[in-house]
């Protein structure tokens, strides 16, 4: 039977209670998140906690840490609670940091004698640091680097101002709120840190064994920092892993999985979502999508599907093809394999990502790892994009909610594992979405629909940039002075359509302005984009009703042809 002991205890009682010990960040955590706000937050409720409750006698209660004792029965690992007893510890450094600048007399002695012991070890007697390398805590989840940060804080009292790191950050705002506050209140922030020290409260609660630990950490989020759905999933495999060396090499794989989401700028949340659709489509499951943390957990809450095999193979495999997408990078795995996602293939991703919802990314997902490997995956991959692009504009168009398309991208996403096709229920209705086009200039699709036209003209065959903008041809800041005649009142039903519109370099953009279209085209032979140069050639220098009705039936004739192409 799991043994728990659980205490109230002060911050004072708790840190000093660990000489010759350290509190260990154990390294399947996630690193050092707190940031300057959280931080503010903090300060300001002790502050305000000072002026109001303390004088009362009342505690102010900070939650509970989550530990257990190491294989040596001396060190504890933090499970839960490691944002707060981090953030307490350069706190504490910056009021011990303040008490070294100031002349020595009782009070400060006395208070030196009270913060010492919770950072650093004693000597028994005369309760001065011997050595202020002696820090009682230590983060293995922490880059060498940062560790060495944090550790030099807690030893020298000083951070680079011009840091960029967490723990410097915030041990400069604690610094300077503690200056501030001296200046202020030269009477009352003493007691301000005797606040801290014994009538700041949390709750240890200290288990026997890891495991233990770990099922309270899968319930307890950090105070003003909630665990993530990964944070979660982290911990639970951790926990079933078997040796050490299993656990480092895990704990290696995740740190990686951390860099490849960050680069491809998508968090390991997306990429666990994406995979359930993958899991989903496998087990031919038509349900609706539950949660991400209820799916991985089970109906018994033993978290099954992580016990997997191969799940972090396909998931470090999925976060490297999202890189390949999203960022244009090609690499290579362990196994050889290469993730090069091809010029072509990317214009469609490019498209598909100014779609209004991410529901694409679970059926291009399912359809990576199902092809992954297959010799010209490039060629059967664009040809599965420009499907699922003709299938999602055009319902988009007829009916644009999201409940439109979920039953059908989930049916998509169970075709594409069984039969490696992406089949899906349309019937395309030309006139109507014609019509619809006509009203769609400002729409959440516009800017994909203009972007898509943009890469069906032949002669674009590089990359537009995922920071180009859209351009009125007429402005949409009037200027009557260059317009024969042509009122306000006429351009209005215009300014929006899809023929007054194209995509353009956000750069010429703003050099163009609100001219007139005879010397924006100055501006328009200077793009790379095929459609803008084929502008900047117009025998005509006004643009005028007449020429957008015309490049609004180009536009809509180029959208179906293609709608048709693909789904017909």
């Amino acid at each position: 039977m799991a043994e728990l002991n659980v205490s109230k205890k002060t911050i004072s009682k708790l840190l000093c209670e660990m000489q010759g010990r350290q509190f260990i960040i154990p390294d399947f955590q996630r690193p050092y998140k707190w940031d300057i706000e959280k931080c503010e937050t903090l300060w300001n409720d002790i502050e305000n906690f000072t002026v109001t409750d303390a004088k009362t006698g009342s505690d102010y209660f900070l939650g509970t840490i989550v530990s257990y004792n190491d294989d040596k029965k001396k060190n504890l690992q933090i499970i839960d609670g490691q944002q707060r007893i981090t953030s307490f510890f350069l706190l504490l450094r910056s009021f011990y940091r303040k008490l070294e600048d100031m002349v020595e007399d009782d009070d400060v002695k006395g208070l030196k004698n009270q913060v010492a012991p919770c950072i650093w070890d004693v000597d028994s007697i005369s309760q001065k640091v011997a050595d202020k390398s002696t820090i009682h805590i230590k983060s293995e989840v922490a880059t060498e680097e940062d560790n060495e940060v944090f550790h030099n804080i807690l030893v020298t009292g000083i951070c680079d101002a011009t840091a960029s790191d967490n723990y410097s950050k915030n041990f400069g705002f604690f610094k300077k709120s503690c200056d501030e506050y001296a200046a202020k209140n030269p009477l009352q922030w003493k007691q301000l840190c005797v606040n801290i020290l014994q009538k700041c409260i949390v709750l240890p609660i200290e288990c026997d064994t890891p495991e233990t630990a770990l099922t309270i950490f899968s319930t307890l989020n950090d105070r003003g920092l909630p665990l993530a759905d990964s944070d979660i999933f982290k911990a639970q495999i951790y926990r079933n892993l078997t040796t050490e060396k299993i656990r480092k090499d895990f704990t290696n794989t995740w740190k990686e999985l951390t860099q490849t989401c960050k680069k491809a700028n998508a968090s390991i949340d997306d990429i666990f979502r994406y995979y359930t659709h993958v899991l989903r489509a496998r087990k031919n499951d038509k349900t609706k999508e539950v949660g991400l943390r209820k799916f991985y957990a089970g109906t018994d809450n033993k978290f099954e599907r992580l016990k997997q095999n191969d799940l972090m193979v396909e998931i470090i495999s999925l976060a490297n093809f999202w890189l390949s997408a999203n960022a244009g990078i090609e690499i290579e795995d362990e196994d050889g394999y290469i993730y090069a996602i091809s010029i072509e293939a990317r214009k469609y991703l490019q498209c598909l990502s100014c779609y209004p919802n991410e529901f694409w990314r679970y059926a291009t997902s399912v359809f990576f790892l199902k092809n992954k490997g297959i010799e010209g995956f490039n060629e059967i991959f664009c040809e599965f994009l420009k499907k699922i692009i003709a299938f999602l504009f055009a319902k988009f168009i007829e009916a644009p909610t999201v409940n439109a398309i979920k039953d059908d991208i989930y049916g998509a996403c169970i075709s594409i594992q069984l039969t490696n096709t992406l089949e899906v229920d349309i019937t395309l209705n030309e006139e109507s979405i014609s019509k619809k086009i006509d009203e769609y200039g400002s729409t959440k699709i516009s800017r994909a629909l203009l972007l898509l036209d943009a890469y069906l003209n032949t002669n674009q065959v590089s990359l537009i940039p995922n920071s180009f903008e859209v351009e009125h041809i007429f402005p949409r800041k009037w200027q009557d002075t260059n317009y024969n005649g042509w009122s306000i009142e006429d351009a209005k039903d215009y300014l929006d359509k899809f023929g007054n519109k194209i995509v353009f370099e956000k750069k010429l953009n703003i050099q163009a302005g609100n001219g007139y279209f005879g010397q924006k085209k100055n501006k328009y032979r200077q793009s790379k984009i095929a459609c803008v140069l084929d502008l900047s050639n117009y025998p005509k220098n006004d643009w005028v009703k007449e020429d957008i009705e015309k490049r609004e039936e180009i536009f809509k004739v180029n959208i179906l042809n293609f709608f048709k192409q693909q789904l017909g």
